[in-house]
């Protein structure tokens, strides 16, 4: 499986959903799609899902994530990125390269004013848990590799900075910081 069949298989998770915003639906239907194609190509996907966490381990997406979740571990992260993957490639691609867009989203501006955290934690378990559901076993131990880049050093200041944020995210810190 590539990238660009990985997407698809996301978009028609997204389109099976009752409500395609819900992240944890559409991991669900997208494991259980995944499920149903040979093996070969379920491992492969592994490898796609995390390019697709390491394409997105930037500290501008880590400071919009801390904004909107009120924090953001290490975990928190990438559960925000996991998120993020089930929202669709046309989201994920415009957030990764600006994250302060993430405040033109109909799901942020809600979960701003409801105060709801954007994670989906099941998402990075999609590949996981297909591989078991058609297989019965694990995924083997070197289906993939985690490459995260080096995170840009002029980010590196205090995410409570209140001054910093609204100065490098504009438009979150407007629907959070205010």
């Amino acid at each position: 499986m590539n990238k660009q069949q990985f997407w698809q298989l996301i978009e028609a998770a997204r389109n099976q959903a009752s409500n395609p915003n819900d992240g944890e639906d559409v991991a669900r239907r997208a494991t259980s799609q995944l499920a149903t194609h040979p093996a070969e190509e379920i491992v492969a996907a592994q490898q796609v899902l995390w390019n697709l966490m390491a394409d997105s381990y930037t500290n501008p997406l880590w400071a919009a994530a801390y904004v909107i979740n009120g924090g953001c571990s290490d975990d928190g992260f990438d559960y925000f990125r996991g998120w993020l993957i089930a929202q669709g490639r046309e989201a994920f691609e415009r957030i990764v390269a600006d994250p302060d867009a993430l405040a033109e989203l109909p799901i942020v501006r809600a979960s701003a004013a409801d105060g709801l955290d954007l994670e989906c934690e099941e998402a990075l378990s999609i590949v996981w848990n297909a591989h078991i559901m058609a297989t019965g076993k694990q995924l083997p131990d070197d289906s993939f590799t985690i490459r995260y880049p080096e995170l840009d050093p002029t980010w590196n200041f205090d995410f409570d900075d209140h001054s910093e944020m609204t100065h490098r995210l504009p438009r979150l810190a407007a629907l959070y910081m205010e």
